[in-house]
């Protein structure tokens, strides 16, 4: 969605609910609106017993809403934040070398 103003999700038969799922997420957070929905049956062929099965289609186009890009920058601000409080915790960029000798020690407390 980030390169396009509009997308279209499509699935069928049990597909459909990973679909509509994905598509709710999107406007529960605020990142989409729902511009059209089309159901329809397509025919495919059944390889196994050689005949047509009908089978459920569903394409739902969503376009981005006015803060689309505000929402993803902040959740990006978020991420990496969220990634350097890691870094911290583990003792990641704190500076703190561990000489070889301390490294053998660590090993044979540890187990």
């Amino acid at each position: 969605m980030q390169n396009h103003n509009e997308i279209e999700l499509s699935a069928l038969g049990m597909a459909i609910g990973t679909v509509v799922t994905v598509s709710e997420i999107l406007k529960n957070n605020g990142l989409a609106t729902e511009k059209q929905i089309l159901t329809s049956t397509v025919g495919t062929k059944d390889e196994a017993k050689g005949r047509l099965v009908r089978k459920a289609k569903i394409e739902i186009l969503l376009t981005k809403t006015e803060n689309f890009n505000d929402l993803m920058a902040a959740a990006k601000a978020e991420r990496i934040a969220n990634s350097n409080a890691g870094k911290l915790k583990s003792g990641e960029n704190s500076g703190e070398e561990i000489r070889p000798e301390e490294e053998k020690e660590a090993e044979v407390v540890s187990g």
